[in-house]
């Protein structure tokens, strides 16, 4: 008795060993992935902190190296024109998040109704949209001149409402809710907007807090549809305001002589960055929680 007991613990302990590199092996790996996501941001913020003079002489490193600001003091020598590209784009990624959020939800809903006769139809004509579209040329004509959106904020908007793949996943997450559920809501009476908003939305939060994320990286990144859209200074988005600055500071970098004076053209690139990602990792971090479950939840099964 004795002799299978020592046998057992020795067994287990041999187990419990095994688990606990295996846990450590898998930890390790994961801090290198970190440490590999987040060297670069590191490396960026560093650069920007750093004097034009002292980055020439010793290159690139981790903490900053004849520390100053003057990159950002360059870039923001109208911090007017900066606060409103912040603006703008704060409202279209708001209204553009929420109003994404809403239609792509509407649509996803009755495609994922097994009692939905044109589920089959309206199914395959969101998965159309994936592979095929009608091209760059009638999508500049379609929303100028059809839609009369040159130099409107709503350009800005429209175009990534409704997302196909977005629609997708939320199909297959509202499709795994219980029916037994939504079953006895109707028998209590509950009609199928009230179903929706006071059921299926709030069962659904971790997806659509995933794909709310998608959308606010998706809105606060663009800059194309102000490319396409936008020449009033006025209604610039943050992203292609600071394409705007970055390549006039490649310019005048490369004509010194226009200016008289030198630019801070490697930390003032980096600068440009730090303003640029900075608050949508914050909106990152603040959401991070729901992206793995909404990822899980959310996952398209064949």
């Amino acid at each position: 008795m004795a002799t299978t007991t020592r046998r057992g613990a020795q067994s287990w302990n041999r187990y419990r060993t095994k688990a606990l590199l295996g846990q450590g092996l898998v930890h390790g790996i994961l801090i290198l992935i970190g440490l590999a996501c987040l060297i670069p941001m590191i490396l960026v913020i560093s650069i920007s902190l750093s004097s034009e003079s002292a980055l020439v002489e010793q290159g690139y490193r981790l903490f900053p190296v004849g520390f100053t600001t003057a990159a950002y003091d360059y870039i923001l020598q109208k911090p007017g024109q900066m606060l409103q590209a912040y603006g703008v784009t704060g409202f279209v990624t708001i209204v553009g998040t929420g109003g994404g959020l809403l239609l792509s939800s509407m649509l996803a809903w009755p495609l994922a109704r097994q009692d939905f006769r044109l589920r089959g139809p309206l199914s395959f004509y969101v998965f159309f949209t994936l592979l095929f579209s009608g091209g760059m040329v009638p999508f500049y004509i379609l929303v100028t001149r059809y839609l009369g959106l040159k130099d409107n904020i709503l350009a800005l908007i429209l175009p990534y409402l409704v997302t196909a793949w977005y629609v997708l996943i939320l199909r297959t997450s509202f499709a795994q809710l219980p029916t037994e559920l939504l079953d006895a809501a109707r028998i209590d009476g509950a009609g199928e907007w009230r179903i929706f908003f006071r059921i299926v939305l709030p069962l659904s939060k971790p997806v659509l807090a995933t794909i709310g994320l998608f959308y606010v990286l998706r809105f606060w990144n663009d800059w194309f549809l102000a490319l396409l859209f936008i020449n009033k200074a006025v209604l610039y988005p943050l992203q292609y305001l600071l394409y705007v600055l970055m390549r006039n500071i490649t310019f005048m970098a490369s004509n010194p002589q226009t200016t008289g004076m030198p630019i801070p053209s490697q930390s003032a690139r980096m600068a440009l960055a730090v303003l640029a990602f900075g608050p949508a990792l914050f909106t990152f971090l603040l959401l991070q929680k729901y992206f793995v479950r909404g990822i899980t939840i959310g996952g398209l099964k064949g």
